[in-house]
């Protein structure tokens, strides 16, 4: 939370090992009038930062600033205690702020201290860093830190700048940057090396949280990339099913986004092959089609356009070669989510038509189909690509690869057309189309992704007439596990303009097994629904 101007009005409280500096206070160390001041840890009170390139951060200098965020926690939300108390610990941290930063306790703890921090401090910790900018942007520790301070970016800009300014020991005001210029000079200080930190592992956390803060958008998807143990379809889930949060930027942030991603033209081949470096394209590309269309198209063109003239594969696309690659695949994902539909359609039209079914049942380039189906929004596009992919659903959910059936369903429903072929088609596939009755059981089996015979524990001989449906036998067994998949198979199906054989199916259930339903992953297919009805 922003707040206002400090106090003239000493504290109630004081910081365990440390002084309160207040307007007109005396240096620290200084006696106070009237008793002697409690000092500090060593080092903590000196208002020059640090030479050392690799500054030690003491022991005493960390339980202090331990106590102090301690203290903060503690102290009521508001009021003018808590406003001396914050300008006083951040005083000593920007005097610290580099050893801080690269320590691994001490980064933790300045992180949450930059949560309290009003404008000015803000600015001057993150004048420190940027001083340093190689050394804290590319350290394992230094990184997070460099990136709470821009993430304070949507709660501060356009703050009123503080009435009061301090004032140096020399009785003159110290030369200060504005929050914006601050992040310009950042800005231009990266797009000088800019290949530099965007190759390195923790550098290029740096470049994606700017260029959010640049375009003023702030990803989801790209926060959730990083939390750790996810699947390999979790992590790979579309990207506009993450919502971006928006915010309010001056125009000298989305010229000098502008500037920032022309950088990936001059080594667009680095870019799209390299791992680390092709995740700052991608979150770009999600940035630019927000806030910067035209500016995003041109980047997709290159891309594709590059990869158009390289060696052909033995199918006669290059760009199929791509597809299958894990690194250059992802960032293809990411342009086929933000081309408009007539590229989108010419790029299929070049590249994917008449070979969908081997892109499915390709381990990498089943990820782009599905990207590619995520995007279709006309008719004119899905007609052609449902003639294509239909025949081989049953074959695709074989191979593993639900996710591009479930991308198809997803179209269906978005565009408005195939929805009971597709129907039909699954019904088929997981083996209760025929006879009539089993159909009574897709629900179950769609949300668990098995067969009828897998699902009940048939042994049916091939060619062999499919055994009725037995009421008895859909009744008394328990729920399968429902996967994530299954959900959101069903959640499809449900939206769809005709969707009353999966409600018959959902009848069927008993109170226990919609019990179970509710308590799965699948749980969120029935709200979903009662949602989507009631809007």
């Amino acid at each position: 939370m922003g707040l206002g101007p400090r106090s003239p009005h000493k504290a109630r409280r004081r910081l365990p090992a440390g002084g309160k500096r207040g307007r007109g206070a005396k240096g620290p160390g200084r006696p106070s009038s009237g008793r002697q001041r409690q000092l500090g840890p060593p080092g903590v009170g000196r208002s020059e930062p640090a030479l050392d390139p690799h500054p030690h951060l003491s022991p005493e200098a960390l339980g202090y600033f331990r106590r102090a965020l301690s203290a903060l926690k503690e102290a009521p939300e508001a009021g003018e205690e808590r406003e001396l108390m914050v300008h006083n610990v951040l005083k000593e941290a920007e005097a610290q702020a580099l050893a801080l930063a690269t320590n691994r306790t001490g980064s933790e703890m300045l992180q949450e201290l930059l949560g309290f921090s009003p404008l000015k401090p803000l600015c001057r910790v993150l004048a420190t860093l940027r001083s340093n900018l190689h050394l804290v942007a590319c350290h394992r520790c230094g990184v997070h830190v460099l990136q709470s301070a821009l993430l304070q970016l949507p709660r501060l800009l356009g703050s009123r700048v503080e009435e009061e300014v301090e004032v140096g020991e020399d009785g003159k005001d110290p030369p200060s940057e504005t929050l914006e210029e601050l992040v310009l000079g950042l800005a231009s200080e990266v797009c000088d090396d800019f290949l530099i930190y965007c190759g390195d592992t923790h550098g290029s956390f740096v470049v994606r949280t700017l260029m959010q803060m640049l375009g003023g958008t702030l990803l989801e998807s790209e926060r959730a990339r990083h939390r750790g143990s996810q699947s390999p379809e979790a992590q790979r889930a579309p990207t506009r099913e993450c919502k971006p949060t928006d915010f309010e930027v001056p125009e000298s942030f989305l010229n000098c986004l502008q500037d920032l991603c022309s950088c990936f033209l001059k080594d667009i081949a680095v870019f799209i092959t390299d791992k680390i470096s092709s995740f700052c394209f991608q979150v770009a590309l999600q940035i630019l089609h927000r806030k910067l269309p035209q500016f995003c198209a041109h980047l997709c063109n290159a891309v594709i356009d590059y990869l158009s003239n390289r060696n052909s594969s033995a199918d006669g696309s290059p760009l199929l070669l791509f597809l299958q690659d894990q690194t250059s695949s992802r960032l293809l994902e990411q342009v086929l989510l933000v081309l408009d539909p007539p590229r989108l359609q010419s790029l299929f039209e070049d590249h994917f038509q008449g070979r969908l079914q081997t892109l499915a049942a390709h381990p990498i380039a089943n990820f782009p189909l599905q990207r590619l189906l995520d995007a279709v929004t006309t008719p004119e596009l899905l007609s052609p690509v449902f003639e294509e992919l239909s025949p081989a659903l049953e074959a695709v959910l074989a191979q593993g690869h639900p996710g591009v059936v479930i991308a198809l369903v997803g179209a269906c429903r978005r565009v408005g057309t195939h929805q009971a072929q597709v129907l039909q088609l699954l019904l088929e596939a997981f083996h209760c189309a025929e006879p009539p009755s089993r159909q009574v059981a897709c629900v179950p089996l769609f949300a668990t992704l098995m067969t009828y015979e897998v699902y009940y524990g048939l042994l049916e001989e091939e060619g062999a007439v499919p055994a009725e449906h037995q009421v008895e036998m859909g009744t008394t067994r328990a729920l399968g596990e429902v996967t994530v998949l299954g959900s959101l198979l069903l959640q499809h199906l449900l939206h769809f303009s005709t969707p009353a054989l999966i409600l018959r199916s959902l009848g069927a259930l008993t109170g226990p097994q919609l019990l179970s339903l509710a308590q799965r992953p699948g749980r969120k297919l029935l709200l979903s629904w009662e949602s989507g009805t009631r809007s």
